[in-house]
């Protein structure tokens, strides 16, 4: 998996996509929360589920379904008064679902593991993309505190950070000539 520092990066860029008045903290906080979520998964090892049963680590809470689950879900208990079926509803259904997705595509671009269920429920093999360069990385605090954490860092500067300031960037230029 990649780090949830990566995870929480690439969603609070995604967020600087969508218009500024919707940019507040509960956004941002929501979208890294959603990011970061799917590794909750990693509680089925203490309830004895083996890494590849489809609710192990990187199953069904890696998958594009539990996305969209979790963007709607996310977008009723926090925007109470936002309809889902209007503009603004959809637009946050789907800023939190890229949230989450956005997990599953970088945990399939890292080094190590079985894979990730992108498509669970309906296919329950794991997938990794062709490119992997993100050290994946250790799972516990502890654990990561370590030069195994220093690597995974490193190569998340480069594969995830530096596109990120790109996006970054691109998205303030875009403000400044358009007066988004």
């Amino acid at each position: 998996m990649a780090s949830a520092f990566a995870h929480a990066l690439l969603a609070y860029t995604v967020g600087k996509a969508y218009p500024r008045k919707e940019q507040l903290w509960k956004f941002s906080l929501l979208g890294a929360f959603c990011a970061v979520f799917p590794d909750a998964d990693v509680i089925m090892f203490k309830l004895g589920v083996p890494y590849e049963h489809v609710l192990g680590h990187r199953g069904f809470s890696h998958s594009l379904a539990f996305a969209l689950l979790l963007g709607l879900l996310v977008t009723r208990l926090f925007y109470r008064s936002t309809r889902l079926i209007s503009s603004r509803g959809l637009l946050l259904v789907l800023y939190f679902f890229l949230c989450t997705a956005s997990h599953s595509l970088l945990d399939a671009m890292t080094s190590g593991g079985l894979g990730v269920a992108v498509f669970s429920p309906f296919d329950n093999g794991r997938y990794f993309l062709p490119w992997r360069p993100i050290q994946v990385s250790p799972i516990g605090v502890g654990r990561f505190f370590t030069q195994k954490g220093v690597d995974v860092i490193e190569s998340e500067l480069i594969y995830v950070g530096l596109p990120c300031l790109c996006l970054g960037v691109f998205m303030w230029l875009i403000r400044k000539v358009v007066q988004w």
